[in-house]
């Protein structure tokens, strides 16, 4: 099995398992994609952090031109900045800033600041230094996904309503400092529907409007990110058309903008997902197999610490075995070695399987190593970078003393 050229089995014995292999050329080619679909409407691309993040990553990221990057925190910002990420390409996100992060924006450490609550304006407001400034709205529009993954609606803890527009508007006006650039929504994620988008998009324009009536002029609007892309090839969804999207996107705020009277604003759209998740493998090695009465459970050397998605809302992957086998196929239940049942996968392996065996699991580069933890004390993996028939380390796998280091005693 080659990612980009290269034998997994080498990448394997070169850094270890559990592995997050990342395909740089993958990544390269969904950022040109995405281009593709926005260039002609002039939509800016922000890559959202939150999905993978590293320094190495963000270096290469950073030499895409025009390309952003959305942070959420002081240490998804230091490695933007390590990374020598241009300024006025980052913008500070989080629906609970710390005063340390939100005091980054009038210290000019970020392009912009969205701002996710009326007390948080107050607070920026109140350093009297100047920032650029955008509101993130809740539309109300719910999108149809994983409640875990919903971050729109009127059930969720995201964004300014619409009763607090004039107390924002309110503080806007008398802290000319704060420099109001536009509104933002971001309505969920595993999305495969182009319609909730162009209604977030035709809720975002109507709050421009109501901005406007208070002499505040939207420059931009962000309609956030969250495009489906499917993990596992059973899925019934088929990956979201985001060209089309993008279309119907532009063709609703140039629309509605004209009905409101309002300048077209420029658009702005914020994919973590659609640009990474596919070009991620996760390579782990078979501890144990295990027959049980009903089952065949495969424990490999990852588990929830590393990707909890599966067990966070039945996120699916597809599994195979990476030394080639004449064996006919079983379904298999792939498990990792955590103190929780914690099922990664159902997957059709080799009868003849082994500990020992290498498996890759594949489509995972995604919110797998940014949510991936320290659960009974277990390290966290190493990343290599694959490209072009070649490799090399991005981030070192954690160590015993790693996991340690904060303990006093």
């Amino acid at each position: 099995m080659l990612i980009s050229g290269v034998d997994v089995r080498d990448l394997a014995h070169s850094y270890g398992t559990p592995l997050v292999a990342i395909n740089v050329d993958s990544v390269d080619a969904s950022i040109a994609t995405l281009h593709v679909a926005c260039d002609r409407y002039g939509v800016e691309i922000a890559y959202a952090a939150k999905a993978f993040f590293c320094v190495e990553f963000a270096r290469h990221l950073g030499a895409h031109p025009g390309l952003g990057v959305d942070v959420c925190s002081l240490g998804e910002l230091t490695v933007a900045e390590r990374a020598g990420f241009p300024v006025a390409r980052i913008t500070l996100h989080g629906a609970g800033k710390s005063e340390p992060e939100v005091r980054a924006a009038v210290e000019g450490r970020v392009g912009r600041i969205v701002v996710d609550a009326v007390d948080e304006l107050a607070q920026l407001a109140s350093f009297g230094r100047p920032a650029n400034v955008m509101l993130r709205l809740n539309t109300g529009i719910d999108a149809q996904t994983h409640a875990f993954l919903r971050t729109g609606g009127s059930d969720t803890k995201f964004g300014l309503a619409v009763h607090d527009e004039p107390a924002a508007a309110e503080i806007l006006l008398a802290n000319p400092q704060l420099r109001f650039i536009g509104v933002h929504a971001h309505i969920g994620s595993q999305i495969y529907d182009s319609a909730p988008y162009v209604a977030n998009s035709h809720a975002l324009i109507e709050a421009a409007a109501r901005f406007a009536a208070h002499g505040l002029r939207a420059e931009r609007i962000i309609v956030g990110g969250g495009f489906g892309t499917p993990t596992h090839p059973d899925d019934e969804d088929d990956p979201l058309d985001i060209g089309a999207t993008i279309a119907d996107i532009a063709r609703c705020v140039r629309d509605c903008a004209g009905d409101l009277g309002l300048a077209p604003p420029r658009l702005g759209i914020e994919p973590g997902r659609a640009i990474v998740a596919s070009a991620g493998t996760t390579i782990y090695r078979v501890l144990a197999v295990k027959r049980q009465s009903h089952r065949t459970f495969v424990v490999v050397d990852g588990g929830i610490f590393e990707n909890p998605r599966p067990a966070l809302y039945g996120a699916r992957y597809r599994v195979v075995a990476v030394e080639p086998s004449t064996a006919a196929a079983e379904t298999m239940t792939v498990c990792g070695r955590t103190c929780e049942n914690d099922e990664l996968a159902t997957a059709m392996l080799p009868g003849d399987l082994q500990p020992g065996a290498l498996l890759a699991m594949q489509t995972t580069g995604a919110y797998t190593f940014s949510m991936a933890g320290n659960y009974n004390r277990l390290p966290r993996p190493a990343v290599a970078a694959v490209q072009a028939g070649a490799h090399r380390r991005w981030v070192r796998r954690e160590a015993v003393d790693d996991v340690l280091r904060n303990d006093d005693g």
